[in-house]
């Protein structure tokens, strides 16, 4: 007697992000398949559908997996991020109340470092590239700003944000006028 045959529903768009998240976030830890697995008790099998988008996981399999990670669950659940430049040009405050922006995410399972970078009028810095994976975001207090990638530099003023790879060569360089500018390094952690 044959078993009764039971249709296996389409994987998810965001199944698939998910899976993506997890090999990306696994190879940023430089861990392999094998080692997730074991700190998961998923097996292998499971894990390589999952990464390859062609699983419907589980919460509670998308738990135990950004536990093993050291990240917070909704990273998983969140597709990644533009790779690419954000720029988030300034808004005007209102003069009823404060005014809140959230200007960018930063997920967890990244070290971060925030720096405050002061150039003097007609100054050129060439930023040495980061770690594999590295993002800058750059936040503009005064002054006017070209930074960036040196392929696809930005022009920013005050209350610009810019996010860009910081992995890559960039540069920041000032006009006739001096800059003082937030700059948060967001790393991925290697566990």
């Amino acid at each position: 007697m044959n078993a009764p045959y039971r249709e296996r529903r389409p994987t998810s768009s965001a199944a698939a992000a998910a899976g993506a998240q997890v090999q990306r976030r696994r190879q940023q830890r430089g861990m392999s398949q094998a080692e997730l697995a074991r700190r998961t008790g998923l097996s292998k099998a499971t894990l390589s559908q999952l990464e390859a988008g062609v699983a419907n996981p589980t919460i509670d399999t998308l738990d135990a997996i950004a536990v093993a990670l050291a990240i917070p669950l909704t990273d998983l659940l969140t597709p990644a991020g533009e790779t690419g430049i954000l720029h988030r040009p300034s808004t005007i405050a209102t003069e009823q109340g404060p005014t809140r922006e959230l200007l960018r995410r930063i997920s967890g399972g990244n070290s971060l470092e925030i720096w405050r970078l002061r150039l003097p009028p007609n100054t050129t810095v060439d930023g040495v590239p980061h770690a594999p994976g590295t993002t800058e975001h750059l936040l503009i207090a005064t002054g006017q700003l070209i930074a960036g990638p040196t392929d696809d530099p930005r022009q920013l003023g005050p209350g610009d944000m810019l996010a860009f790879a910081g992995d890559a060569p960039h540069s920041y360089r000032t006009d006739d006028t001096h800059a003082d500018v937030t700059v948060v390094i967001a790393s991925p952690v290697a566990r």
